[in-house]
């Protein structure tokens, strides 16, 4: 089944409705639906058909859905770009995918001009907001075209979308997702929904990343609404919260971190909030108590990759939340803990996370090689680190790349990270291996404090040494204004390790 049909079931469940508002102004899914129409026909006269690639690079905004819908009514394959991806990166997405042509804004598109002329595959720029010599309007582009498209069929181990991700080390990887991968995984994660479709949901995670997909496809199969926001800022993410009373909101946990610290938070009435989801990245769980008494709500963790079409295991509402835990797997989904001989550990047991089901990719996008390593004996391979309990909830331990080996001893950064957390100083941590001569590898820690705070290394090891193990103590300790961090707000230790 063509993925884009569930916005015509969406349509023929619900009706008419008002199913997003972004700065100020309503959209209905009707409105939205004939947009997404009206963009197909445009784009299949500048030559677009089945299989061909387009990219999306957009901030947030209601085009970007419309541009994934239109792009999947065609058959067509949708590569969504997070434009806060460098030049050459684009580049290396523009040549990989042979994309045929890319939708952006013109505050982004110096990032592709360029390469119209250098790219034989790139016929068409179009602009959402404008047009320019070598571009095109989205506006005059769709003007005049029909409010009705006929949906091309596709199979369901068709080729839908790639996204592409650097992981936590080596070069980008196009990871190719079929219509069936998507299909899915947007069923799974639907029926996790516990909330009344009424309530209103915020919406701040890129939606040019995989989540960008999972909220457009579930939102269509539960007939939800949300507010979307162009960006993450603290003091609009209250304020909308606050005015539209908002009942969830998905985020990493550096938003949480920020929504903390941020000065102001005691003047905005927060107390509509149900549930705010966290995933992509490790939650400190020093800041879960904190955070729930000052803002509301619970936070639920959940955990997923892009290798396998988002979510792999959430906590709902309704089950018991195990702090630590990032839930169950969901509906269809399959972990397993695996040796490093692909057998089966016992329920308590560390290793490495292994996925089965319809969501996991098809592989990484002409990749044959790099596709074998991670998909073995019908799994999954995710290179991270956790157990299961006996009850089946699962607990993410650390990147299997990420872990520091000192004198033969196994150090996880996380568990280091979260002392430092609990430290009253401390705003952000990031903790990586670092070369040693006689141990191999030691700990080496990044500290952000909070603002207004001064602190030193002394004290930070110290805080250390009467909660941790002495070897698993940093050598070290460095502060930094920032850790660097992806677009959707994971901290990376890659990039950490390039400091050393």
């Amino acid at each position: 089944m063509n993925l884009a049909r569930l916005g015509e079931e969406n349509l023929e469940k619900y009706g008419e409705y008002v199913s997003l508002l972004f700065e100020g102004k309503e959209y209905t899914n009707r409105e939205q639906h004939r947009a997404a129409n009206r963009l197909a026909h445009a784009l299949r006269g500048l030559g677009v058909g089945v299989g061909d690639r387009v990219v999306v690079m957009l901030p947030n905004c209601p085009e970007v859905p419309q541009s994934y819908a239109a792009i999947l009514k065609l058959g067509a394959v949708v590569v969504p770009v997070i434009f806060l991806l460098g030049p050459e990166e684009v580049r290396h997405i523009l040549v990989d995918s042979e994309a045929k042509v890319v939708i952006t804004s013109t505050d982004m598109v110096w990032k592709v001009e360029p390469l119209l002329a250098a790219l034989p595959t790139l016929s068409h720029v179009v602009l959402v907001d404008g047009e320019g010599n070598q571009t095109l309007g989205l506006a005059e582009l769709v003007k005049g075209q029909p409010d009705t498209f006929g949906i091309v069929e596709r199979a369901d181990g068709d080729l839908a979308v790639i996204l592409y991700t650097s992981g936590t080390t080596g070069k980008i990887k196009g990871v190719a997702l079929s219509h069936g991968n998507l299909h899915s995984n947007a069923r799974s994660a639907a029926s996790l929904h516990e909330l009344s479709r009424e309530d209103w949901s915020l919406a701040v995670l890129p939606l040019s990343h995989s989540y960008g997909l999972t909220v457009m496809n579930a939102g269509n199969i539960l007939g939800t609404r949300g507010v979307l926001l162009r960006w993450f800022n603290p003091e609009e993410v209250l304020t909308t919260i606050q005015k539209f009373r908002i009942r969830s909101m998905s985020c990493v946990p550096t938003m949480l971190v920020y929504l903390l610290n941020y000065p102001e938070a005691e003047q905005f009435d927060t107390s509509s909030m149900i549930y705010w989801g966290s995933g992509a990245a490790p939650l400190p769980l020093e800041i879960v108590e904190p955070f729930e008494k000052k803002f509301g709500g619970r936070i639920l963790e959940g955990y997923g990759l892009t290798e396998a079409t988002t979510v792999v295991s959430a906590h709902r509402l309704s089950m018991e939340r195990r702090l630590g835990s990032v839930g169950k797997p969901i509906p269809g989904v399959e972990v397993k803990i695996l040796d490093d001989q692909d057998r089966e550990l016992p329920a308590g047991t560390v290793g490495e996370i292994c996925v089965r089901g319809p969501s996991v990719m098809q592989g990484y996008y002409r990749m044959p090689e790099e596709t074998q390593k991670t998909l073995k004996n019908g799994c999954l391979h995710t290179g991270d680190v956790g157990r299961l309990d006996a009850d089946g909830y699962l607990y993410i331990v650390e990147r299997k790349k990420d872990l520091i080996i000192r004198g033969g001893f196994n150090i996880y950064p996380r568990e280091v990270e979260e002392v430092l957390y609990a430290h009253p100083k401390v705003a952000e941590a990031g903790v990586v291996g670092m070369p040693d001569p006689l141990m191999g590898e030691d700990v080496l820690a990044f500290v952000v404090v909070k603002a207004g705070q001064e602190a030193n290394a002394e004290e930070m090891m110290a805080f250390c040494a009467e909660k941790l193990a002495r070897f698993k103590c940093p050598k070290q300790v460095r502060f930094v204004e920032s850790l660097p961090k992806s677009p959707v707000g994971k901290i990376l230790r890659k990039e950490l390790r390039k400091l050393i």
